[in-house]
This record gives C-alpha cells, sequence and structure tokens, in this order.
C-alpha cells in the first residue's frame, strides 16, 4: 500500500486471483454500514492526529454497481518487522473469511486523511496497482477530522483512463501530458456512495435513537470556527509554496532549454560559413558530426508531481469553501435569530 514500503506489487500478486472476476466499470458503489464503522472504529484505534491507516475491501460487483460488504485492516508494523508478510497476511486474511463463507474479492481499499491531504504520489501508485488488476477496484477516503464534526466524510475515488494510460507508459515529461491532454481536473473521478443497511438494523438504530440519553445537539450551531478553517489555510499555503518551487524548477528547464537551442543554432550557422569559405577555396568539407551528442538536451522535471500539487491544492479549496458556507449559513441564521428577538 502507499505507506507500507510502496507494495504495489504485492497487491497485484494478492489480487491476480480474483482479477478474472471483474468485467464491467463500476458507476455506483453500495457499501455496508458495518464497513463504515470498521473503518471509523480501526482509525479510533491506531489512528493518531496526522497518521494515517490503511486496509483492504472486500465485496462483489452486481453489473455496474460494485457492493462492498466487508473489510479488514493492515495491521500496524515498523520497517524494522522484517519477518511480517504482507501478502502472507492477505492470504490468510482472505482464506479465513472464505471458510467461514464471507465475501472474500478484492475491490479495493480504504485511506484516512488528514484534513483533506489524500492526493499524493503515493496514492496514485497504489490504486494504480489495484485498478491494473482489478478495473473496478476504488479507493475509500475517510476525513475523521471532518466526521468529528458531525457529517460523515467518506468519498470513494477512481484513476481516470487517460491516467491510467499515462501510468501504464510512465512518461510523465511535459510533452507526454500535453498530448494527453490530462489535468489536475482529469486525474481522479468521484464515485457515488450508498451506505445500506437492513432492515433489522434500520429498526435497533430508530429504537437506539430513541433510547439515547445524549444532551441536545446544540454544538452544531457553534458559530466558533476553531482551528479547521486555520489549520485547512495553513496546509493550503504549503502546497502553494511546493508549486512555486516546481514553477521556478520548470522556468529554470525552459531557459537552459531555450539557451541551449541558441548555442546548436549558432553553431550551425557556423559550420555552415566555414563549409562555404572551404569550398571555394577547394577544399574539402568539413567532417559531419553527431549534433545530438554535442548539445545533449536538458532533462525535463516530471510533471506529474506538479499535477498532484495542484490537485490537493484544489481540494482544500473545496474543503475551505464547503466549511466557509457552513459557517456563512450559521451566522446569518444566528442574526435571523436575534433580529427576532
Amino acid at each position: 500500500m502507499a505507506s507500507r514500503k510502496e507494495s504495489g506489487t504485492a497487491t497485484s500478486a494478492v489480487m491476480a486471483s480474483t482479477s478474472g472476476t471483474l468485467d464491467s466499470p463500476v458507476k455506483q458503489i453500495q457499501i455496508e454500514g458495518l464497513v463504515v464503522l470498521k473503518i471509523i472504529k480501526h482509525y479510533q484505534e491506531e489512528g493518531q492526529g496526522s497518521e494515517v491507516v490503511q486496509g483492504v475491501l472486500l465485496g462483489l460487483v452486481v453489473e455496474d454497481r460494485l457492493e462492498i460488504t466487508n473489510c479488514f485492516p493492515f495491521p500496524q508494523h515498523t520497517e524494522d518487522d522484517a519477518d511480517f508478510d504482507e501478502v502472507q497476511y492477505q492470504m490468510e486474511m482472505m482464506r479465513s473469511l472464505r471458510h467461514v463463507n464471507i465475501d472474500h474479492l478484492h475491490v479495493g481499499w480504504y485511506q484516512s486523511t488528514y484534513y483533506g491531504s489524500f492526493v499524493s504520489r503515493a496514492l496514485l501508485d497504489s490504486q494504480f496497482s489495484y485498478q491494473h488488476a482489478i478495473e473496478e477496484s476504488v479507493v475509500l477516503i475517510y476525513d475523521p477530522i471532518k466526521t468529528a464534526q458531525g457529517s460523515l466524510s467518506l468519498k470513494a475515488y477512481r484513476l481516470t483512463p487517460k491516467l491510467m494510460e499515462i501510468c501504464k507508459e510512465k512518461d510523465f515529461t511535459p510533452e507526454a501530458l500535453k498530448k494527453a491532454n490530462i489535468g489536475f481536473e482529469h486525474m481522479f473521478e468521484e464515485v457515488p456512495i450508498i451506505i445500506k443497511n437492513s432492515h433489522l438494523i434500520n429498526v435497533l438504530m430508530w429504537d437506539l435513537e430513541d433510547k439515547s440519553t445524549v444532551a441536545d445537539k446544540h454544538e452544531l450551531l457553534n458559530l466558533s470556527s476553531s482551528n479547521h478553517l486555520e489549520k485547512s489555510l495553513q496546509l493550503l499555503m504549503d502546497r502553494v509554496d511546493d508549486m512555486s518551487q516546481d514553477i521556478v524548477k520548470y522556468n529554470t528547464y525552459s531557459r537552459n532549454l531555450s539557451k541551449q537551442q541558441q548555442q546548436k543554432h549558432q553553431y550551425l550557422q557556423r559550420r555552415t560559413q566555414e563549409n562555404a569559405q572551404r569550398q571555394s577555396r577547394g577544399e574539402p568539407p568539413l567532417p559531419e558530426e553527431d549534433i545530438s551528442k554535442m548539445f545533449k538536451p536538458p532533462q525535463p522535471p516530471p510533471r506529474m508531481d506538479t499535477l498532484l500539487i495542484a490537485g490537493q491544492i484544489n481540494n482544500y479549496c473545496q474543503n475551505v469553501k464547503e466549511f466557509t458556507s457552513q459557517n456563512l449559513g450559521k451566522l446569518f441564521m444566528a442574526e435571523a435569530l436575534q433580529g427576532h428577538n
């Protein structure tokens, strides 16, 4: 997975046995409520602050709908745990689930996020490994901070076909990305999620809600923005600085390339003039030389990281927009209540 030694090849090996059963693209995701609770519990038990937790999603594909019926977490381990075999662990879990007649087919993976900071090269590589082995694979992004504010934040993403082709070719040069006409808005596609519970679980939830002794939820109308907005803007500024550094690198590459092209043009002009003079004197022309070896073009900086940074900036902006719109709604509501009184 992403934060576990980039084990994309390991996940591909585990999923190879199930890749032949999934054929259709995914247009909708149906996830069991129990799976959502397992993901939340996993973060509460092992996630602390910005630490990311990850796990495997299991289920099946029905026509164009992906049904996620179960999941299991990746255990926390360090680089020093040389005896831990991640592939063997996944195979053992899938074998155990199959023995108790539970859906055991890989359909993706999940990951927690810290203030929406999930658009990274690690996530891109992991999702490409999954989606390349199983076309319908998705990644669920769980935001515990936004969920703690009163609304469940769980989103599903897939790589777009354009980005899949770029990753297969592994050509992230500016020319290749320009030819593919791909931008940060064409990298990930969000898939709608439907959370489904059985009728018995719905009845139980209604019964528990009636018996709940939780105090009135006045905190939902709290006008303070706490530190959520401040932290989001700080992360946004950090990413903008990263973007500025990448722009400087690309501008430096463009200047060096332009300078080299001028030097090459001047060299060819001098060589042409010298050959003309030698021909007028009846002398043989200069021998041919390999221009490409004399003027090696500078190495272009990879542009995929820049696209990822732009995608993360866009994600931060959307989070800030959503948060501020909710707070503005509360302020207008409070103003109306004060005017009424």
